[in-house]
Order: structure tokens, then C-alpha cells, then sequence
């Protein structure tokens, strides 16, 4: 064989391994998920009343039973749009394939204090995504829809209001009414929406983590948070 046909040979070889990697790291979970991108970054593609999906996300306090630990998992929104109304304000399209366990983020955002190795973050969030507790691949969204989004309280000298928002959350293929507080702030072109509600797995039909013989798992009630940015 010519040299010049056996690094011909072995050209064609790197090139389709680097290509092969490629696809397999693209079939993995991104355990180090990128950080919300600058509500500037999709500004101009919005319409009122869009979500800017990549500035935006959601964040989910998990509590522990028995042995387990608190974990923090961060999440994106497929889309959605809202308005202030007090009938059909929008929806908001929850993306659970992309939900992560333990991102440094998320933790921060939640108040928990150190971070999880690699291997236990993929291993929370393959449990968190398999058959016997989100089931992604049957239920891959979750679903709010806003009826209600109003004011009804201004903060003093801050600039924020809050909002009382009213609806209907699918989760898992379970539908339950849905009613809570958020903060609001005019920023950027955006209306700034931060609020929190607690849910309760076993009544979107969905059985909390446990292991162990139920020494080590989950709490039934979880703490969301949302932090979305909303087109004016």
C-alpha cells in the first residue's frame, strides 16, 4: 500500500469516528445544561404576548423521605404566549425532556448548598424521566392553561405587581385546577414573571421515587418555580 492511500485510509477514519461521537453525545442527557440566554438574544422573532422560551425556565424543589437527598431540577419551556386578561390569558408549554437534576444552576436558584457529581445527576434524572415517575416518552409535555392573569397589588417604590394567575395544570395525562401568586416587573420589554405553587404527584397519578424498600426516595408535594419572560 502507497503512503499516500494509507493516510488516505486513516483520514476517512478519524473523520467518521469524530462524526459517530458526535451523534452519540447528541443522544445523551446534557447534564450541564446552558444557562437562560439574555432575554435579548429572541427579542426581535417575538410577537406581544410570547414567551421567550430561551431566557425562561422553570425550576422544581424536590424534597427528600428517609435517607434521600433534596435535589434542584431545572427545566425549559417548549413554548407559549400570555396576556393580562381575566379570560383565556394563553398557555405555557412545559418541555419535560429537558428537565435536568442538580445543574449548578438550578441549585442556586432553588437555595440548595453544593453541587452533585456527574454520575448522580444522570442518575436522578434518568429515574426522574423513566416509566415510573415522569414517563417522557408518553407525556414529553406538561401543559398550563391561563385563564386568568391580573393584577392585584403593586409594590411600593419597586416597580414590581403582583399577579394572581388562574388555571388548569396537565401533568402525566391528570388535569387539576391551578391557582397562585407571582411577582411581576416591567424590564426590558419584557413583563418579568416569578411565582412558585406546590403539587402533589400522587394526584397527577404519578408515584414517587422511592428505593430501597422505601428507606431512600422523593416527597409527594414539590415546590415550581417559574421564571419567564413574557413579550410586550
Amino acid at each position: 500500500m502507497h503512503a499516500k492511500d494509507f493516510w488516505t485510509i486513516v483520514s476517512a477514519f478519524v473523520v467518521a469516528t469524530f462524526a459517530l461521537g458526535q451523534i452519540v453525545a447528541g443522544a445523551q442527557p446534557d447534564v450541564q445544561s446552558p444557562r437562560s440566554a439574555s432575554p435579548d438574544a429572541q427579542k426581535a422573532s417575538l410577537g406581544p404576548g410570547d414567551i421567550n422560551v430561551g431566557a425562561s425556565r422553570v425550576y422544581i424543589f424536590v424534597d427528600k423521605t428517609g435517607f434521600g437527598h433534596q435535589h434542584a431540577v431545572a427545566g425549559r419551556i417548549r413554548e407559549g404566549n400570555l396576556r393580562i386578561a381575566g379570560r383565556s390569558a394563553g398557555r405555557i408549554v412545559f418541555d419535560l425532556r429537558s428537565f435536568i437534576a442538580d445543574t449548578p444552576e438550578a441549585r442556586r436558584y432553588i437555595g440548595l448548598k453544593g453541587e452533585m457529581d456527574g454520575k448522580t445527576q444522570q442518575d436522578v434524572t434518568a429515574n426522574m424521566l423513566a416509566a415510573d415517575v415522569l414517563d417522557v416518552s408518553r407525556f414529553p409535555t406538561a401543559t398550563f392553561d391561563v385563564d386568568s392573569l391580573q393584577p392585584i397589588e403593586a409594590r411600593g417604590g419597586s416597580g414590581k405587581v403582583q399577579y394572581r394567575v388562574d388555571g388548569e395544570f396537565k401533568l402525566h395525562g391528570a388535569k387539576r385546577p391551578l391557582r397562585f401568586v407571582a411577582d411581576g416587573i416591567q424590564e426590558r420589554g419584557y413583563l418579568h414573571l416569578k411565582g412558585s405553587f406546590r403539587l402533589r404527584q400522587t394526584e397527577y397519578r404519578i408515584r414517587p421515587f422511592q428505593k430501597a424498600l422505601g428507606a431512600v426516595g422523593v416527597a409527594d408535594v414539590l415546590t415550581v418555580y417559574g421564571d419567564i419572560w413574557i413579550k410586550q
